[in-house]
């Protein structure tokens, strides 16, 4: 445990580690992405996780970036902001291409890289009072370092959609999308994952996590070729970091303003 990540173990072997910033609405930081990435590791490890629920503490799963730590990549250059969004796809990989079945336990928002834990896990189950969004365009960047898992969960017709709109949605539209398999009133959502925690936990530890691999490998991809799509990923989030538009989308974001590309004007003006 640490203050940015609680992790518990049962004797079923059920990880479940929680994203611990509810101050913050359990936004990303640097830290909390070193914290989880080196918990995914140690999971994957050990035999004695049979598989891994991950949730946030307080009313929000995950707001995303944390807007601070980013605005201190503002003034960062193009290879720093490279290596910072490198570190964010190392999570995202890790997770996803995990060995143990991994639930997540959507106790309420998520956006921006958020909405993306959740497109890596193998089961999805929210509370029907969740949020979700993409709204990196609002603020001069985009969904780059999620948007392979995002695509592959929401299909392209959707992320055509929501990635350039920003807009939100809720639990019911999630689920149509098919980013979440299930939705829940909230006190409910325990009884909910722990009815699939006791359906995974009946399937033998090998044969689950082949089925994990066959589907990975039927679908034709791995985590090596998903290492190449990271490095064009994170690319293209550090280019749109630095340009004019990126900074002064999170200036915007910062001060409580609209950022200057948006018009004041009503469209009856």
């Amino acid at each position: 445990m640490t203050q940015t990540l609680q992790s518990t173990l049962n004797e079923q072997g059920v990880l479940t580690l929680s994203m611990n910033r509810p101050e913050v609405h359990n936004a990303f930081d640097a830290d909390m992405i070193g914290e989880l990435t080196a918990a995914l590791q140690a999971a994957n490890a050990d035999k004695q996780v049979r598989l891994l629920v991950i949730t946030g503490t307080g009313s929000c799963f995950s707001a995303g970036a944390d807007m601070n730590w980013m605005r201190s990549l503002v003034e960062a250059s193009q290879e720093d902001n490279e290596r910072d969004a490198m570190q964010l796809s190392t999570l995202m990989r890790t997770l996803n291409y995990l060995t143990k079945p991994t639930i997540a336990r959507i106790n309420g928002a998520a956006f921006g890289g958020g909405l993306g834990l959740i497109a890596t896990c193998d089961i999805t189950i929210a509370t029907e009072s969740a949020k979700f969004g993409l709204p990196e365009a609002h603020l001069g960047l985009a969904p780059a370092v999620i948007s392979p898992y995002v695509i592959r969960r929401i299909g392209e017709r959707n992320a055509r959609r929501y990635f350039l709109t920003g807009e939100h949605f809720d639990a019911h539209q999630a689920q149509s999308l098919g980013l979440i398999q299930q939705c829940v009133a909230k006190n409910h959502l325990d009884e909910a994952v722990e009815n699939v925690i006791t359906h995974l936990l009946k399937g033998g530890p090998d044969a689950v996590m082949t089925c994990k691999q066959l589907v990975f490998a039927v679908a034709g991809h791995d985590e090596e070729t998903q290492k190449s799509m990271d490095e064009y990923t994170s690319k293209v989030i550090a280019g749109l970091r630095i340009m004019s538009e990126g900074q002064e989308g999170l200036a915007a974001f910062l001060e409580k303003r609209a950022p200057d590309w948006v018009s004041n004007k009503t469209p009856n003006d």
